[in-house]
C-alpha cells in the first residue's frame, strides 16, 4: 500500500486547489493509498531563519509543526501538493513550507555529496495549483519552484493539474470535469506509486 503525503497550501480552507485535491486524495485512497493529510494554514511553522544548524545532521533545528511533516514527508511514498498562484508561484504557506526543507538540500548536497541530477528519484510527486488569470506563463514560475523542491525530497514531478480563470471560492464547482480529472489523477497516483514500489 503506498503512503502519500497530502499537503493543503491555500490560504482558505475550502478554496479551490483544496477541493481539487479533497478529489485527488479520495481517488487514490480508493485505489489503495494511505494518505496523510495536512493544512498548512493550521500548523504553527516559522519561516526558515537560515542559522545552518541543519549542516550537522540535515535536520532543521527549530522546533515546530515542521517536524512531524518533515516526518512525513520522507516517510511517504509520494507527495500531493495543491496551492493558488499568487503572483506567479505558490502562496505564503506553502512557500515557508519549502524553505524549511532547505534543511533537505543541505542533507542531500552538503552533507551526503550527492551529485547533482545523478541520484534516481524513485519517489514522486504530483502539483494540483490553479490562477485566476489566463496568462500562458501563469504557472511557470511554480512549477520551476515545484520541481527543485520535489528534488530536494528525492521526489520527481510526476503530473501537474493546472487550471486557469479559477479564483473565488467555489468557482472551481463550475468546472464539474476538473474535479473528475483531480479524482482520476488520484486513483492513477496511487497506482504509479504501486507500480514503482
Amino acid at each position: 500500500m503506498p503512503k502519500i503525503v497530502a499537503i493543503y497550501g491555500s490560504p482558505r480552507r475550502n478554496g479551490n486547489t483544496a477541493t481539487l485535491l479533497k478529489q485527488a486524495v479520495q481517488g487514490a485512497r480508493e485505489a489503495g493509498a494511505e494518505v496523510g493529510e495536512f493544512v498548512l494554514r493550521d500548523l504553527k511553522m516559522s519561516p526558515c531563519l537560515e542559522i545552518y544548524k541543519c549542516r550537522e545532521n540535515g535536520r532543521c533545528a527549530i522546533q515546530d509543526d515542521f517536524q512531524k511533516l518533515y516526518d512525513a514527508m520522507l516517510d511517504a511514498d509520494g507527495m500531493i501538493l495543491a496551492s493558488p498562484i499568487f503572483f506567479y508561484t505558490v502562496s505564503a504557506h506553502t512557500k515557508i513550507l519549502m524553505d524549511r526543507c532547505q534543511s533537505c538540500w543541505v542533507k542531500k548536497y552538503w552533507i551526503d555529496k550527492t551529485p547533482f541530477g545523478r541520484r534516481p528519484l524513485k519517489r514522486k510527486g504530483l502539483f494540483i495549483s490553479v490562477g485566476a488569470t489566463r496568462g500562458k506563463k501563469l504557472f511557470d514560475g511554480a512549477l520551476l519552484t515545484i520541481r527543485y523542491f520535489f528534488d530536494a525530497l528525492d521526489m520527481a514531478l510526476w503530473r501537474s493539474l493546472l487550471y486557469r480563470g479559477i479564483d473565488f471560492e467555489g468557482d472551481v464547482l463550475k468546472h464539474p470535469a476538473y474535479l473528475e480529472e483531480a479524482y482520476h489523477t488520484g486513483r492513477k497516483f496511487s497506482a504509479a506509486l504501486h507500480e514503482a514500489s
